[in-house]
C-alpha cells in the first residue's frame, strides 16, 4: 500500500500541472486577444476593380471617412483604417474633394489612394465674369464658357460619364427651373426666357466646385446653381435688393454688369453709377451688354453693333438687360448691395493699368474717353 505521503505528493503534482496548464492557456488566450486588438480585420488587396467615389468635405479629415468606408465595404474595419491613417504622416495633408477608391481595399491601400492626386476628381474652377457659352475675343484667345468647362471636367481621361456641351445646354433650357435649383426669386424670370439655355446665365457663381462624375447634366447644373443660391442668400440679397430699389434678380443682373465693367477695387463705384443712371432715368450704354450677344467680342464695339436691338444691348434699350450677362462674383453682388456714395453718371478706364475715372458731366467724360483712346484702351482691333 502506498503511503499517505506519496498519495498527497501525487495529488499536489496533478494540481500543479493543471494550474500551470490553466496559466499557460490564459497567457496564450490573452496574447491572441491582444494580437487581434493590434491587428483589426483588414482586406489584403488594393481593391476589387469596382470604382467607388468618396468625398472629403472642406474642414473634415481623412479619419472621419472610416465609418462610411466600412459601411460601403471599401475597407474591412474602421480600426484598420484608423491605424493606417495614423501610420501615414501625409494623411493629414489630403485635400477636400471627391476621390476614386475601389471596393475591398486594404486600409493601407485606401489611405495611399487618397494621397494619390491621380485619384482626385478634377475640380471645376469658374472665374469671375465667365459666361455659359464660349467667347471668341478679337485679337485674343477664345475663353471657354461654363458649359465647356463642365464638359472638360466630366470628360477627363478615364471618365465614365462624359457630359457634352449639347447635353448641358439641353438640360439648361429644357428642365424646369425649380428642378435646376433656381432660387425662388429668379424662377419666373428664368421661365420667361423659354428654352434658351442662356436663361440660367449668372446663376452659377464664380468659384471652385467639385463635380460629381456620376451625376447627369441636370443634376450637375442643379448642384452648381443650388450652391450659388446659398451664397447669394447668405448676403441677404432679397433684403438688400429692396433697399437699393431693385428685385433680387435685377440686382444679380446689375452685379453681372459690375463684374464685366469694373476693374478690381472700383466695384462699389460702378454699382453706384448703375443705380444713378437707372434713377435719372438714362440708358446704361455699356459695351459689355452689346458684346454679350456678339459672336466675336472686344472692348470697343462698333456703331453697327451698338445699334442692334437685343434683350441685352443697353445702348438700344432702357433699363437693365433682361438677364445677367456673366457670372457675378460675391464681391460684385455685395457691391450692388452696398454701393459707394457718389453722384457719378459716367466712368471710363483710361489706361492699361486699369485706372478708371468717374464723372458727373458728359463733357468731363468725353475728355476722359479721349485720353482712353489715346492710351489704346478703346482702340478697336477691327
Amino acid at each position: 500500500m502506498e503511503s499517505t505521503y506519496v498519495k498527497r505528493r501525487q495529488r499536489g503534482l496533478a494540481v500543479l500541472i493543471v494550474t500551470l496548464l490553466l496559466i499557460i492557456g490564459s497567457v496564450v488566450y490573452i496574447a491572441i486577444e491582444r494580437n487581434n486588438m493590434k491587428t483589426p480585420a483588414d482586406y489584403t488587396t488594393t481593391g476589387n476593380g469596382q470604382v467607388e467615389l468618396v468625398e472629403i468635405k472642406p474642414g473634415s479629415s481623412v479619419s472621419e471617412l472610416g465609418p462610411e468606408l466600412v459601411e460601403r465595404d471599401i475597407v474591412k474595419s474602421n480600426g484598420a483604417f484608423q491605424k493606417a491613417a495614423g501610420a501615414n504622416p501625409n494623411a493629414a495633408k489630403v485635400q477636400p474633394g471627391i476621390y476614386r477608391l475601389q471596393g475591398e481595399m486594404s486600409a493601407e491601400s485606401a489611405v495611399e489612394a487618397l494621397l494619390n492626386p491621380a485619384n482626385k476628381v478634377q475640380t471645376l474652377d469658374i472665374p469671375g465674369g465667365a459666361t455659359l457659352n464660349d467667347v471668341v475675343v478679337v485679337g485674343g484667345k477664345t475663353r471657354p464658357g461654363i458649359f465647356s468647362q463642365i464638359s472638360q471636367v466630366t470628360c477627363a481621361e478615364g471618365a465614365s460619364n462624359c457630359l457634352t456641351v449639347a447635353a448641358l445646354k439641353q438640360a439648361a433650357g429644357g428642365v424646369d427651373p425649380v428642378e435646376l435649383g433656381v432660387p425662388e426669386w429668379a424662377v419666373d424670370a428664368v421661365r420667361a426666357r423659354g428654352n434658351d439655355p442662356r436663361r440660367i446665365e449668372g446663376l452659377i457663381m464664380p468659384g471652385e466646385y467639385v463635380v460629381n462624375p456620376e451625376q447627369n447634366a441636370a443634376e450637375v447644373l442643379r448642384s452648381l446653381i443650388t450652391a450659388s443660391a446659398e451664397k447669394e442668400n447668405e448676403t441677404n440679397i432679397v433684403g438688400r435688393a429692396q433697399a437699393v430699389g431693385l428685385t433680387p434678380y435685377e440686382l444679380l443682373i446689375a452685379a453681372s454688369l459690375v463684374e464685366r465693367e469694373s476693374p478690381a477695387g472700383d466695384f462699389p463705384k460702378v454699382a453706384r453709377v448703375i443705380l444713378n443712371r437707372l434713377q435719372e432715368p438714362m440708358r446704361l450704354e455699356f459695351d459689355s451688354t452689346v458684346n454679350y450677344d456678339l459672336p466675336n467680342q472686344e472692348v470697343a464695339t462698333t456703331d453697327e453693333d451698338r445699334a442692334r436691338v437685343t434683350p441685352w444691348n443697353t445702348y438700344a434699350k432702357d433699363g437693365l438687360p433682361e438677364t445677367p450677362i456673366a457670372s457675378p462674383s460675391l464681391e460684385a453682388i455685395e457691391a450692388m448691395e452696398n454701393p459707394a456714395d457718389g453722384d457719378w453718371l459716367f466712368f471710363v478706364t483710361i489706361d492699361k493699368d486699369g485706372t478708371t475715372v468717374f464723372n458727373r458731366t458728359f463733357d468731363e467724360h468725353q475728355r476722359a474717353t479721349q485720353e482712353s483712346i489715346e492710351n489704346g484702351v478703346l482702340d478697336s482691333q477691327r
